[in-house]
């Protein structure tokens, strides 16, 4: 099966594989920028910029955090990640992926635009405002992740009555992702609710919504792809690309520590599952030391300093599940194994190696032994 390019907006992309945006400092420049440079879509997490740098770019901070929502989405670190992004992909296009649920939400989203970012990916919460924080780069296009036919429906008809706008693409994220889940724990279970039940409804309401819009509306679809037979198999039921999120950790440009990457390595099936977060939803991670601390009530103490989602609500999300995501994430991405949160997609377990991003798109396009 030949992959055709895949079109957002105005941009093509050769490949129709979006890297999916990790935070915290997952994915920044050199995982981003090397993954457009080869032909697929690089998307720059801007979770906690304020820490690019070992903290260069946050003003202000405190106990060696970024202090606020201010510097912990740090608009300079964010434009420090961008061009620097450039340096490797030049004029290919280039995404962000920013979460409705951050504090900050409408001045990210205006920083990315400012940056030079052409595509915007927003979820973890609907991202039914985004058209109204863009209205003046009328380049940038948008697109919403969504888990099923009602939330792009309600995205679809509150774009268009506000502003006039659809989306130039969706994802459409099944409930086998990693970290937060669109889905309650018990749809994450149910087989009515797995992504290859999902994409041909959704498929079919973007394509109505295409027709209002002049031009199509390609669904991406997300959560469990992770080899070239996944991605035959996502298109041939109708999605126009696939956005893969972990199989990018196991390469030597993603932004993360190698502990990180070796933490994803050792991993077994088992130690991959649905833990409790502070956002309220259901999140996909590796059981790791800090869950052994937790049980025994001996996991860092909470003191909110980042402010970083609204839903924990400075803090009170993370006292009842027990960590704070931001300080635990940014653990993890620095390789801090005893209190590091490591969040993985259901199939991460699979991942033995470390190669170049190069490599992995070659083998996502042309099969595992080609």
């Amino acid at each position: 099966m030949e992959f055709k390019s895949l079109k957002i907006g105005k941009y093509e992309i050769k490949y129709p594989i979006v890297q999916g945006g990790m935070g915290l400092g997952i994915s920044w420049d050199k995982l981003a920028g090397t993954v457009s440079a080869n032909g697929a879509l690089g998307v720059i997490s801007s979770v906690g910029t304020g820490y690019y740098d070992h903290l260069k770019y946050a003003a202000k901070t405190l106990k060696d955090k970024p202090l606020d929502s201010i510097n912990f989405y740090s608009r300079e670190g964010f434009k420090a990640i961008v061009d620097n992004a450039r340096k490797i992909c030049g004029d290919a296009p280039l995404a962000a992926n920013i979460m409705c649920a951050c504090n900050d939400y409408a001045r990210i989203v205006k920083d990315a635009c400012e940056h030079g970012i052409n595509i915007i990916i927003s979820g973890a919460g609907l991202p039914t405002s985004l058209p109204e924080f863009t209205k003046d780069f009328k380049e940038v296009a948008l697109v919403p992740i969504v888990s099923s036919v009602q939330a792009l429906k309600i995205i679809c008809k509150r774009w268009l009555s506000r502003y006039g706008v659809l989306p130039d693409a969706v994802v459409l994220e099944g409930p086998l992702s990693g970290g937060h889940q669109g889905f309650s724990y018990e749809q994450c279970m149910d087989p009515n609710y797995q992504l290859e039940k999902l994409i041909a409804p959704v498929v079919a309401e973007a394509n109505e919504w295409a027709k209002q819009k002049g031009s199509p509306i390609p669904v991406i679809a997300a959560g469990g792809i992770w080899d070239h037979d996944d991605i035959k198999n996502a298109m041939s039921l109708g999605a126009s690309g696939v956005q893969m999120g972990t199989r990018f950790i196991g390469t030597h440009e993603c932004d993360a520590s190698l502990e990180f990457k070796q933490t994803l390595i050792s991993a077994k099936k088992e130690d991959i599952e649905l833990i409790k977060s502070p956002v309220g939803y259901p999140a996909r991670g590796i059981k790791t030391n800090l869950f052994k601390l937790m049980q025994k009530g001996e996991a860092p103490k909470i003191n909110c300093i980042s402010n970083c989602v609204a839903p924990c609500n400075r803090g009170e999300g993370a006292k009842k599940v027990g960590y704070c995501i931001a300080d635990r994430l940014y653990d993890g991405v620095m390789g801090r194994l005893e209190t590091g949160l490591f969040f993985s997609g259901a199939n991460g377990y699979r991942l033995k190696e470390i190669i170049s991003v190069k490599e992995l798109i070659g083998k996502l396009i042309h099969g595992e032994n080609k």
